[in-house]
């Protein structure tokens, strides 16, 4: 198989097919998707359980979910059928030595609340020990799967294509356009966007683009059962402020996660049992649950980048190859504003204003910044 276009994105996870469906809303041309896998979204985005968390990570990706929330309030019209939020809620627990995890998630938003409260929105809890309890009533879920497949149905529609089981394998320049070999054959533009996710550097070595240092981290989590007749679909999610693991409601039961960030390196990644069970030890000592045995498990790859902010933006060293990678495991709840800034700078356009109101420029998760 050959392809021709004008711009190819690499990766057809949340971050590849939020761009391409805002290139080909926007006219950019023929946008064609590659996918190394026999569905796109099968890695980070298929396995993920996101919420919108305004209050949560560092200002900037705070500044980027702020600008996200419109999109996810008021999608735009036949996007989905359904909200793609709903409310859910973060109860936090500090305990000594927890002071300035404590500081940090005031600063972010979270607001002091007592024990009544916390027993108000979680029956189970215990607040014995606890010399904070907090609360972030912005928290909501966000429906992950809607939310990707109504960014492959919105670029299909206009007019892009994606496909699948095509890893790249060979990429370079030659007299203004880029020539990449893969395993669906050879596809060919002006511009690519190198939206691989834990696979973002790989993808860069193999077009002779020097990598920007990503590093992929594994985060595993699991089913477990609700305590016998409570309606677990009303909780709220819960953390220590250490974040030594979280637990919200899904699908009717309890999603369990050590909150771990094993570097790895890209590969399918799988479930640590042994972090599983201390999270499970820790959620006991915290809460009235008791967990009986994991019903499934999985893991996932987060990808940072050495200062763990995204990378947005034309590698000033290799013409044309474009970086949208490093989300740090907040890529579902950025990807409104994050897919909007990429098409900005690949069009050459002025920001959006959702995202010049939270004081983010065109340089500011610029590849440069590791040159």
């Amino acid at each position: 198989m050959t392809g021709v276009a004008d711009i190819i994105v690499i990766g057809g996870g949340i971050a590849g097919a939020s761009l391409a469906a805002e290139l080909c809303g926007a006219g950019a041309g023929r946008v064609l998707v590659l996918e190394m896998e026999s569905q796109p979204g099968y890695h980070a985005t298929g396995r993920s359980a996101a919420m919108y968390e305004p209050c949560d990570g560092a200002p900037l990706v705070r500044a980027l979910t702020r600008a996200s929330g419109s999109f996810f309030a008021d999608p735009p019209s036949g996007f989905v059928e359904t909200p793609l939020l709903s409310p859910r809620g973060v109860l936090m627990l500090g305990y000594e030595g927890d002071e300035a995890a404590v500081e940090t998630a005031l600063q972010g938003g979270y607001e002091m609340v007592d024990a009544a409260f916390a027993r108000a929105r979680l029956p189970i809890v215990k607040t014995d020990g606890a010399v904070a309890i907090l609360w972030d009533g912005t928290a909501q879920d966000i429906d992950v799967d809607a939310l990707h497949a109504g960014r492959l149905r919105a670029l299909r529609r206009s007019g892009g294509k994606v496909v699948v089981e095509a890893k790249v394998e060979h990429g370079a320049r030659q007299d203004g356009v880029w020539k990449l070999k893969t395993t669906a054959g050879d596809f060919e533009a002006p511009v690519i966007v190198d939206a691989a996710g834990a696979w973002a550097d790989q993808v860069a070595r193999a077009c002779g683009v020097r990598p920007v240092g990503l590093q992929p981290k594994r985060r595993s989590a699991a089913i477990i059962a609700g305590p016998d007749g409570a309606r677990v679909q009303d909780w709220p999610e819960i953390l220590p402020a250490d974040v030594s693991f979280y637990c919200k409601p899904m699908g009717g039961k309890l999603m369990l996660s050590p909150a771990e960030e094993e570097p790895m390196e890209p590969h399918d990644a799988w479930a640590d049992d042994l972090r599983l069970a201390q999270a499970a030890e820790r959620l006991e000592t915290m809460t009235e649950i008791r967990v009986q045995r994991l019903e499934r498990s999985w893991g996932g790859l987060r990808t940072f980048a050495p200062d763990g902010l995204p990378v947005v933006g034309f590698d000033p060293d290799a013409a044309d190859f474009f970086w949208l990678a490093g989300q740090g495991g907040y890529g579902i709840q950025t990807s409104p504003a994050m897919s909007r800034l990429a098409a900005a700078l690949l069009a050459g356009t002025a920001l959006p204003v959702e995202l010049a109101k939270e004081n983010i420029g065109a340089e500011t998760f610029s590849p440069n910044r590791f040159r």
